[in-house]
């Protein structure tokens, strides 16, 4: 039915306070708002968390020892270097390269006939929901994931090889959640939460009792924090077994949650910004994780970025380890020198994933390298006649020095027209070649501008 004013114009029909007639976009908003206060997860509810137990790790470990990788724990080449018995216990050797397998391939286990016959959904960046692809798949098991768009396209792609419904919608995590809750509600599909999911919590402490049988006389576990999942599992199988050992969490300063969750006695949320340690940037840490790991907790750390990507770069260079930065944080806690009272212990290191994009690995090498001195930027203006540029290249060369990026221009200098600007980046081999080359290229040269950056003031330890 058309609705038309005095002058003939259809307008639209608003009804009044107290009309039985409404609106059927209020309805439609009303409707929606109602919807959204039913899409709560029933595993993890913040009034009533659940503590996991010791009984339900073991229970884990006998049920999944033939699905996972019971993955290396060897001591590390940076022992000496650092002063610290470092042992790496090397889970991104995992099929699909993270920890995550572990309380994925339980949570699919422990689900009922029924539930295995109707499917499972989860809401994810990438590591759960490749995990959870990939032994739904071994299991027979139906699988959605939504992942959000700004999920890396590897990850992605991964994730349908292995056959399942792979939904990319959303701005970011906490709307793939919504969108993976609806769902779930409307096709009565089980919601795995990859950390806070009371069997997954159980899957990942198995990470704990091979760490325990692989090393003896452990002082301490570092282990890197995001929903808590793993740390909760970890802490509590450890603990039970030697409750003398020291475990200890790390974050990055980027999305410090658990840090948080500690201040306040309870999960709140906390603003997250674009972190290397992606894996990590959770807002709300699970409420049966922190419930279980907090009495656990020995010692939290909050790490600064520029560390994880020196991590990293170690890890490569000496490791011969691809690790994301997730999985480097608690090694970027002991360079940084944080954890000073490990010195001479025993500790062990979860390196918890492997998962990093190509283009971010490099960024984190150049990072790494920069902060060592490895790696210079600067711009000098030499003579704009022949060999000008020459000269400056040779010098170079005479002492070693390797350029890896050399630009020059004319048009934008204020000095002398018979001069020109020479952007360089270049690299050395440690932070004395790199003074070696700052003195030269001072003593030759009158105008000599070097780059600065955040990591050049962390103050990195000559031997490391």
């Amino acid at each position: 039915m058309r609705n038309l004013n005095q002058n003939g114009q259809e307008f639209d029909l608003i009804a009044e306070s107290g009309s039985n007639d409404f609106d059927s976009s209020a309805t439609t908003i009303r409707q929606e708002e109602n919807d959204e206060d039913d899409l709560n997860d029933p595993y993890c509810v913040e009034d009533n968390p659940q503590r996991i137990t010791f009984e339900d790790v073991t229970s884990a470990a006998f049920k999944i020892k033939c699905g996972i990788i019971n993955t290396p724990c060897v001591k590390s080449r940076l022992s000496d270097t650092i002063g610290v018995d470092l042992y790496l216990k090397k889970d991104f050797l995992q099929v699909t390269g993270s920890f995550k397998e572990r309380g994925a391939r339980y949570a699919l286990v422990m689900l009922s006939d029924e539930q295995k016959k109707i499917g499972v959904i989860s809401a994810s960046l990438g590591n759960h929901a490749g995990a959870l692809c990939y032994h739904g798949y071994k299991l027979g098991i139906p699988v959605t994931v939504v992942m959000p768009v700004i999920a890396p396209i590897m990850k992605i792609v991964a994730c349908r090889q292995y056959g399942a419904n792979v939904i990319v919608d959303g701005l970011d995590m906490e709307e793939a959640r919504r969108i993976a809750l609806r769902r779930a509600k409307e096709k009565g599909l089980t919601y795995i939460n990859g950390y806070d999911y009371p069997d997954v919590i159980a899957g990942q402490g198995t990470l704990g009792l091979e760490i325990v049988e692989q090393v003896s006389n452990i002082d301490a576990v570092v282990v890197p924090i995001g929903g808590g999942g793993l740390i909760a599992g970890v802490a509590l199988a450890v603990k039970n077994l030697h409750p003398n050992v020291t475990i200890i969490g790390v974050e990055s300063e980027k999305c410090p949650s658990f840090y948080k969750a500690r201040k306040a006695d309870r999960p709140t949320y906390t603003r997250i910004d674009s972190t290397l340690a992606d894996g990590l940037a959770v807002p709300v840490v699970g409420y049966n994780a922190f419930a279980t790991a907090n009495p656990l907790i020995d010692k939290l750390v909050v790490v600064k970025e520029e560390w994880i990507a020196i991590a990293i770069l170690k890890l490569v260079e000496n490791e011969k380890c691809i690790v994301e930065g997730a999985g480097a944080t608690g090694l970027a806690a002991i360079l940084a020198g944080q954890l000073e009272e490990l010195k001479g212990k025993r500790v062990v290191l979860p390196l918890s994933g492997g998962n990093i994009d190509t283009t971010i690995l490099g960024r984190c090498l150049d990072r790494g390298l920069a902060a060592e001195g490895r790696l210079l930027k600067f711009t000098v203006t030499v003579s704009d006649r022949p060999g000008g540029i020459a000269e400056l290249c040779r010098m170079l060369a005479s002492i070693g020095v390797s350029i890896k990026d050399i630009m020059h221009e004319r048009a934008w200098i204020m000095s002398d027209i018979f001069s020109v600007d020479v952007k360089v980046v270049c690299e050395t081999r440690n932070r004395e070649h790199a003074e070696q080359l700052k003195n030269m290229l001072y003593q030759k040269y009158q105008k000599v501008v070097f780059g600065t950056s955040d990591v050049a003031t962390l103050n990195l330890p000559a031997s490391v």
